[in-house]
Formats: structure tokens, C-alpha cells, sequence
């Protein structure tokens, strides 16, 4: 899938104008868009996230703490993220709904806005970051029969399960009330239909270019000899299977095996950089990066349209 995404993108685009080594540092870029806003964004979903009920879930989380399960790293990115990226998909609702900018007949019912953003394209932003959160939220469910004893007693690993699918569904089901109450009907349909036409253009590709930077950080940033913990479904990983193909895959999956059948995932990411994988990813990366940019061609010029274009260029610049 991502060789196929690849190749048709690389056909299909140029190279970004603003991709260089130079620009402003990531935490500059968030801040800028987020003054643009009106407010921080980092913390959008914490109205729901400390309600009683999500806060009582919180409380049995912490029975958690000693184990592996995931998802006590999750509730930690709540709070803090040291890639300085919460609540990025709802800033980037907020900066569209800006750059779109009212029309002509509302402009006056602008005492319900704010910055140039309506209440409830804020509550749209919200939500966009609550169904995002249940999603990290339902992946930190753990596959019981591959669990090591180091990982934590069975017993709390499922009770961490449960959690999971517990306080990931209120978070589903948050998202769903607050949609019906925006009362609109268009606006329910764009996002079952994961979002269309002109903010699948640059919501869907910087989403993309988000999640593609993400999956490059443990192949390209420089760090010290502890290898950065990465997914074998990442994009390096997958596009570094489709040009080896599967067995030859495989073959370097078993001998990175130790005992246990422990993997050594420094040896794995050595294969990986040795490959194809991780300049392919960035080559992708950059082709979402390019049709995000273009897509936010059809809007006029504002610092709203600047700050998106500033967030495309971050996450497709690389060291």
C-alpha cells in the first residue's frame, strides 16, 4: 500500500518549495499557529478529560502503574509530549476554519466568534481531538498471549484492557454527543466520511505528513546509543518489506531474534537504514507535504494559511 501511495505521488508532484534545512524549530511553529487561534490548543480535550467520569477511569488506571501496559504512556501524552505535538489535528481544524474565513452573509453574526473562529468550528476542533485521543486511547489494547512475565501480572494487564476499551468508548461516545449537538447535518457527514474535498486535501495529507515524520523519528533523529522504540507497521518498516519483499523480511525479523524470542530492534533498524524504507517514507512524506501546500493554494492569502503551510514544512523537514 505505501510503495503503490509512493510511486502515484511521486508522479504526480514536485518537490515542496519551502522543504530546507533551515526554518523555525517545531515548538515555534505549534506556538505561532496556536497565538493565530486565540488560545493554547495543547490541553483542547481536557474539559473532558478531567470530567468526573473519565477522572474516576483515571483513578483505576493507576492500579497500572508498575507494568508495561501501554496505555499508562498514553494518559502520560495527555499531559506532556516531548515531540510538542497535542492536539495537533484540532489546531489544524481551527487554522482552516480560520483561513476559510466567514462568508459574506454571516459576516454579521460575528459576536458569536472569536479570532475569526465560530464556537462551534471549536467544538468541531474538539471533537476531531477526542475521537483522535479514543483511537491512542483503544490502541493501547495489549494481545494477552504474546505478554512476558516483565511485563506485569496477567491479571492487571487485563484489567488494563478492559480500561482501554472502557475509557476509549466514553471518549467515542463524548465525541458522538457533542457532534449531534452542532446540529448539522453536512458537517456529520464530512466526518463519517473521514473528512472530503477541500479539508481532505490539507487535513487528510498533513495528517499524513504528521503521522509519516512520526514513524521516521526513530530512523532519523539523532540520539544517543539507546535505539528509539519504533512499530514494525511503520512506514520505514513496511516500505523497507515491499523492496526486500516479505521472506527476505522475515528471514531478518528471525535472525534479530534472541533468546525468548526476544527481538533485538537495533539490528532491525540497522536493516531498516540500510534499505530503501526510510529515504522512500521521506520521499512519501514529502509528496503529502506537496499536495497539503497545493490544497492550501485555493485559499486567499492570511497568517492562518501561512501557519498551515509552516506546519507542512516542519514535519517534512528532516536532518
Amino acid at each position: 500500500m505505501w510503495g503503490a501511495l509512493l510511486r502515484r505521488g511521486v508522479r504526480g508532484g514536485g518537490g515542496l518549495r519551502c522543504l530546507s534545512s533551515g526554518g523555525p524549530p517545531w515548538s515555534q511553529v505549534v506556538s505561532e499557529a496556536e497565538k493565530i487561534v486565540g488560545y493554547p490548543t495543547s490541553f483542547m480535550s481536557l474539559r473532558c478529560l478531567l470530567s468526573d467520569e473519565l477522572s474516576n477511569i483515571a483513578m483505576q488506571v493507576r492500579k497500572l502503574v508498575g507494568t508495561k501496559h501501554p496505555l499508562l504512556d498514553t494518559a502520560r501524552g495527555f499531559v506532556y509530549d516531548s515531540r510538542n505535538n497535542l492536539q495537533m489535528r484540532g489546531l489544524v481544524v481551527l487554522l482552516i476554519s480560520k483561513a476559510a474565513g466567514p462568508s459574506t452573509a454571516e459576516l454579521s453574526f460575528q459576536h458569536d466568534m472569536v479570532s475569526g473562529i465560530y464556537s462551534s468550528q471549536r467544538s468541531l476542533a474538539e471533537i476531531t481531538e477526542l475521537i483522535h485521543t479514543a483511537f491512542l486511547v483503544h490502541r493501547g489494547i495489549v494481545n494477552i498471549g504474546e505478554l512476558k512475565s516483565c511485563d506485569g501480572p496477567l491479571k492487571d494487564m487485563q484489567f488494563g484492557n478492559k480500561m482501554a476499551v472502557l475509557s476509549g468508548d466514553f471518549l467515542l461516545a463524548n465525541a458522538c454527543t457533542s457532534l449531534a449537538q452542532l446540529q448539522n447535518t453536512k458537517v456529520v457527514e464530512l466526518i463519517s466520511s473521514a473528512i472530503g474535498d477541500l479539508v481532505q486535501g490539507i487535513y487528510y495529507e498533513n495528517s499524513k505528513s504528521s503521522e509519516l515524520h512520526s514513524d521516521l523519528q526513530p530512523f532519523v533523529k539523532e540520539t544517543s546509543s539507546d535505539t528509539m522504540a519504533f512499530s514494525l507497521n511503520s512506514a520505514p518498516a513496511i516500505l523497507h518489506q515491499e523492496f526486500r519483499g516479505r521472506e527476505a523480511w522475515l528471514k531478518q525479523i528471525r535472525e534479530a531474534q534472541g533468546k525468548g524470542n526476544i527481538v533485538d530492534y537495533k539490528k532491525l533498524q540497522e536493516a531498516i537504514k540500510a534499505g530503501k524504507g526510510v529515504t522512500s517514507a521521506i520521499d512519501l512524506c514529502r509528496c503529502h507535504g506537496n499536495r497539503a501546500l497545493a490544497a492550501l493554494e485555493r485559499f486567499p492569502p492570511s497568517e492562518a494559511r501561512d501557519a498551515l503551510a509552516n506546519i507542512v514544512c516542519a514535519v517534512t523537514r528532516f536532518p
